[in-house]
């Protein structure tokens, strides 16, 4: 099942994480930076892996799972979440070191670092440890079939540096690279709104680019190059996985295993003039999100092998590959748990009351089980070049919420990851089916308190004239009685954004 509409609650990978893990938004993880374990800065919540835990699994995590350091107690929330100690691939440790060939023969600390991967620190790259590793766990897990198992691969590709096999490079020919759709900084978007990008800036190659501070821009030809190789690392990636999926299928778990795919954020690959995630856009805010549940989301049924690996060096194209059942209801990553808890038959975690601080099990999110399985059974409507709708009567969301936090209202150094003491104002945006719209409030970080009726900036996007989010209507005359019914629901908040489908 595909997910078209899925939108993670922070732009961030350790905040974005930390919340779809527990299931909790970051106003209740109280984590808007990489500086506090949500244990003891915020509340003892329940995750998602000890939930399954706690429940008999033998959960593991393999990879980038819980942000590492400080946001997962430096263990990874080990033992409370995972069976065993996590594990990292130790070619991650070279992610800032000079790995990278460049022009001038000489190894670069670069954005754009395609390699030939025999040359690199112990021969080898942090996804491919990954995904080797996993498939020496799923062996093992073979031996013993009456054990249930949790496990979690976290990839870090596509995750800047751009670093992969410099075969997959090949894949996307220079010359068939275009520009983003909208490649500038649109006239009225708010100062406040926009990343100056800072990580990407320290890279080598970036960096002799001499760029301007905060706004750039990026010179054309270098543009191309960075599509190019985020496609390539997506690729290569989406190889890996291949490589897990396919082991599973060996191993006798493709008819009893549950399957997700998520990312922790979305990217902006020249949108709006910029080049990160640390945003409140569509681009940033949406996340590829697949769910496979035997017997329910099969495309395969009835034949041997649910999961076909694609080898895109060693086979010719295939004119088609057969598309699941795919759902364009809007859905957030902190549904996950709940979710999987229902699939799986275990608890499903209550709603959150109000104030969820001392609460250790509850969701601030909503299982959509009920949506797979309708959808899933109404899957001959897509045979038809349809999509699958609701059934009326489901009760589900209107709309979906995420934040970003910012120290200023101007573009800083530290503006795309500032600290928690230096917050200041705090993005808050809400996705319609129509509309997002966003406020940059005055927030207060000792007493974590979000002014809305001191507004420093406002957005609003009509979605179904302006998809790529450039036209910011906010201050036109003739929106402001939208304006104030959007931002009186965004003040209310996730719990008053639920609906029947009639």
């Amino acid at each position: 099942m595909k997910f078209e509409n899925a939108h993670i609650q922070q732009a961030v990978c350790g905040p974005s994480r930390t919340s779809f893990l527990t299931s909790r938004r970051p106003d209740t993880t109280r984590l808007y930076d990489f500086g506090s374990y949500w244990r003891t800065h915020a509340g003892n919540y329940t995750s998602l892996p000890q939930h399954f835990k706690e429940n008999g699994y033998f959960t593991y995590s393999i990879g980038k799972v819980f942000h590492p350091g400080i946001c997962s107690n430096y263990n990874d929330d080990f033992p409370l979440s995972w069976s065993l100690p996590a594990c990292h691939p130790p070619t991650q440790k070279y992610k800032m070191k000079q790995v990278c060939p460049g022009p001038d023969g000489k190894l670069h600390m670069n954005l754009l670092c395609p390699v030939n991967v025999s040359t690199q620190p112990e021969h080898s790259l942090p996804d491919i440890q990954s995904a080797g590793h996993a498939v020496e766990m799923i062996r093992k897990f073979s031996n013993n079939k009456s054990q249930p198992f949790f496990l979690a691969v976290g990839f870090h590709k596509p995750h800047i540096p751009y670093k992969f096999p410099e075969q997959y490079l090949d894949l996307y020919p220079i010359s068939e690279i275009d520009l983003a759709p909208n490649p500038f900084i649109p006239k009225e978007l708010p100062p406040v709104a926009f990343s100056p990008y800072t990580q990407m800036r320290i890279r080598e190659d970036v960096k002799s680019l001499n760029l301007s501070f905060p706004f750039g821009p990026i010179p054309y030809d270098f543009q191309r190059k960075i599509r190019q190789h985020y496609y390539s690392s997506v690729t290569y990636m989406d190889s890996m996985v291949g490589k897990v999926l396919q082991q599973l299928e060996q191993s006798g778990f493709a008819d009893n295993t549950i399957i997700t795919l998520i990312g922790d954020h979305g990217w902006s690959l020249g949108e709006h003039g910029d080049w990160c995630k640390y945003e409140n856009f569509e681009v940033t805010t949406r996340v590829p999100m697949l769910v496979h549940v035997p017997g329910m989301t099969d495309v395969n049924k009835g034949k041997k092998a649910k999961f076909q690996y694609i080898d895109v060096f060693n086979e010719k194209p295939r004119k088609s590959v057969k598309s699941g059942p795919h759902l364009n209801v809007l859905v957030e990553a902190v549904d996950l748990f709940p979710t999987l808890a229902e699939l799986a038959q275990l608890p499903v975690p209550p709603k959150c009351p109000e104030s969820p601080f001392k609460v250790k099990f509850c969701t601030e999110g909503a299982s959509f089980a009920q949506l797979i399985e309708y959808s899933s059974e109404n899957y001959a409507v897509q045979h038809k070049g349809l999509k699958t709708h609701i059934k009326k009567g489901i009760p589900w969301k209107s709309a979906v919420f995420s934040q970003y936090p910012r120290p200023s209202d101007y573009p800083q150094q530290n503006t795309d990851l500032p600290s928690l003491k230096d917050i200041r104002i705090m993005g808050y945006t809400m996705r319609t089916h129509h509309y997002r719209y966003t406020a940059w409030v005055s927030f207060n970080p000792v007493k974590f308190f979000a002014n809305f009726s001191e507004v420093h900036a406002r957005e609003l996007y009509l979605r179904d004239s302006d998809p790529l989010e450039i036209y910011n209507v906010a201050n036109l005359k003739e929106y402001s009685n939208l304006v104030s019914k959007l931002h009186t629901r965004l003040a209310k908040g996730w719990r008053h954004e639920v609906f029947d489908f009639q």
